[in-house]
Order: structure tokens, then C-alpha cells, then sequence
């Protein structure tokens, strides 16, 4: 299968550079597989599309300033992009310039002259750092860092993106991307799916910098992406599993969130444990899991996701769940008619 077949054209402006005014005044794309075609109406709307008896799962992971500005002693400015925990205050860090950096270096943030110590290179143009230990980790982090807007966001983060790039349910510190689909929904809506007879799941998944990292061979199945931790609750997982047992919808918000649910229904998750924690069983690990098509869903019935980069993992994993050829069609329909695309974009509903 060749990645080229998952190309489309796309013109500039319609790559959304900030989001609407208010979350739920994006547009909302409702796309019937097996024929039943394609629609436009607003995101508010999305509760009529949405049955008794459904279960939505959406991931609560919380976008982190994950990007630092400091200088070394000399001067030079560097820019450390926090990537994961290792641990004991370790980060796991994207450094540039990398060329002017060597372990052990210091490189010095705000202006009391706080540090990050540079431990090591590691692999893939990956650090490992050190932050400063006379101060609380995320006290340093949120003292320090700003929101890393994805690269087609052509500006640096603003005061608004402090909040616009989290959805109203974030709780879980650990991504360095938005799980975006879930941007689009208010607390208000929330409540309106549980009004409605519905039932709501969080799970974790902390989306990594793979998320912007264009897939890099022509033949699909030899790309491979970067692990991402997972962490749900067990009872949450039975609860998931029950309900298709019943024969009743499962709809995934995001495509991280079908990422996890295939990946635990697959058995796909490395490091994989369960931990007592607070008298509760949590399922914990990371995922490798590349979804392209072919692949054979067991869990997500219908999918709240935007409007996703050509030749990315993301457009794969829709496709696999659409087909290519309706997600290409249904992209050009969007572009025709001005939806905004990626983070900050429109959505589409596909049932």
C-alpha cells in the first residue's frame, strides 16, 4: 500500500489559524458509511446524531507548556520541547539547535537564571534533561513553558491558546498535542449526551510529537510510530467491552481515543501492568499501534474526528475506518465548501 494514494490537495487558507469564537460554533461534517451520505450542519447539533443507550468515550489527557526558551552560558538561545516523563524530575526533551548543545550543559531559563541540565543524547535527536530539583516539577513547567501549537499554526502561542487548545475536560497532565476533536464540545453539551440517555468515559492517552511527524516511507506498513502511554481505569475497560456485548454504540471522540480502545481490544500495548491504586484497578502502558487500511475495528462504532493532514497517520487511521476513497471524496466536499482544516478546524461526525 503506498502513502501517495493518501495524498489530497489543500489550500493554504484553509488551514484554521485560530480557533472559532466559541467551541461549539465549528461546523460539524456528518458522514453515513455504507452510503447513506454526507451533511453540514453545526457542532451544538451534534446531540441529535447522538442515541440513547450510546457510550462516548473521550480522552481527558491535558496539553502541557511543553515548550521551553532558555540560553546557555554563552548566550545562545536554545528551545527544549518536553516530550515525556522518565521520571525523578527526568525529561525525555526535542532540543534545538541540537549541533550547539553536549551533555552536561546548562542551559539557563527566566530571569532568576533557573536551569535545565542536558543528562544525554539518546536516540532519534532525543535528550535526556533535567529540571531544575529546588523547585516542584510542574511548578518549573507552568512557570516556564508555553503551548506548543502545532507546525501549520504559522504564529506563536497567545493568551487564548491557553485555554481553546484544552478541551473543557482535561485532567490528566502528559500530552504535547490536543486530543483536537474534543475541543469542539462544552460542558453544556456534555451535559445534554447524559440528559439524553447516554453514558460518558474518560480514558489517557498522552499524545507525543509522532502526532506531527510526517510518516517518512512510501510503503505504508514499514512506517512505525512512537509509543504513547496509556492509562484507564479497569472497570472503565469492562464497562467499554459490556456495552458491545449489548450490541449498543460506541463512539470514540478522537482519533487517540480509537487509538487506544483497538489497541487494548488487540492486545497491543507494551509495558502493559495493573496497579492498585485508591482501591481502584488501573490498566496502564503504551501503544504502538498503527491503523491503517485493513485494519479490522473491534471496538469504535462511530467517530468524532477533524479534518486530518494528507499523508498522515491520522487520515490513515479515518480511512481505514471510512474507506479511502469516501475520506478523499468527503475531504474535497469539505475544502468545496471552506470548512476549516486540522487542529483549530472544523469537525466531522462518521457513523
Amino acid at each position: 500500500m503506498k502513502l501517495s494514494d493518501f495524498d489530497y490537495d489543500l489550500p493554504k487558507e484553509l488551514i484554521a489559524q485560530y480557533p472559532t469564537g466559541c467551541r461549539d460554533d465549528s461546523r460539524l461534517i456528518v458522514f453515513r458509511r455504507g452510503g447513506g451520505g454526507i451533511s453540514e450542519t453545526r457542532f451544538a447539533n451534534i446531540v441529535r446524531y447522538i442515541q440513547p443507550g450510546d457510550l462516548v468515550v473521550i480522552n481527558n489527557s491535558k496539553v502541557i507548556p511543553a515548550r521551553i526558551f532558555g540560553r546557555k552560558k554563552t548566550g545562545a538561545r536554545i528551545e527544549i520541547f518536553l516530550i515525556r516523563k522518565t521520571g525523578g524530575g527526568n525529561w525525555i526533551a526535542l532540543l534545538k539547535p541540537s549541533k550547539r548543545v553536549r551533555e552536561g550543559d546548562e542551559i539557563l531559563v527566566g530571569q532568576e537564571g533557573d536551569s535545565i541540565t542536558l543528562v544525554r543524547e539518546v536516540e532519534n535527536g532525543e535528550w535526556e534533561v533535567k529540571l531544575l530539583d529546588t523547585m516542584p516539577e510542574w511548578d518549573f513547567i507552568e512557570a516556564y513553558g508555553e503551548i506548543p501549537l502545532p507546525p501549520y499554526i504559522k504564529r506563536e502561542s497567545e493568551k487564548i491558546d491557553k485555554g481553546r487548545y484544552q478541551t473543557v475536560y482535561a485532567s490528566c497532565k502528559g500530552s504535547v498535542a490536543a486530543p483536537t476533536a474534543g475541543l469542539h464540545f462544552t460542558e453544556e453539551i456534555m451535559r445534554k449526551i447524559q440528559w439524553k440517555g447516554c453514558t460518558v468515559l474518560s480514558l489517557t492517552l498522552h499524545i507525543g510529537t509522532g502526532t506531527f511527524r510526517p510518516l517518512r516511507n512510501e510503503i505504508i506498513e514499514d512506517n512505525k510510530l512512537s509509543p504513547e502511554y496509556i492509562r484507564i481505569k479497569k472497570k472503565v475497560w469492562d464497562e467499554i467491552k459490556l456495552t458491545k456485548k449489548d450490541n449498543r454504540r460506541v463512539i470514540a471522540v478522537g482519533t487517540t481515543t480509537t487509538r487506544m480502545l483497538e489497541s487494548l481490544a488487540s492486545g497491543a500495548i507494551e509495558d502493559r501492568r495493573e496497579d492498585e491504586i485508591d482501591g481502584e484497578i488501573w490498566i496502564s502502558g503504551n501503544t504502538k499501534l498503527f491503523i491503517y487500511p485493513g485494519f479490522k475495528f473491534k471496538i469504535v462504532d462511530a467517530l468524532v474526528t477533524n479534518l486530518h493532514l494528507p499523508r498522515s497517520s491520522l487520515f490513515l487511521l479515518v480511512s481505514a475506518f471510512a474507506g479511502r476513497e469516501n475520506m478523499l471524496h468527503a475531504y474535497e466536499w469539505a475544502a468545496n465548501r471552506g470548512v476549516r482544516f486540522y487542529s483549530y478546524g472544523d469537525v466531522m461526525f462518521i457513523q
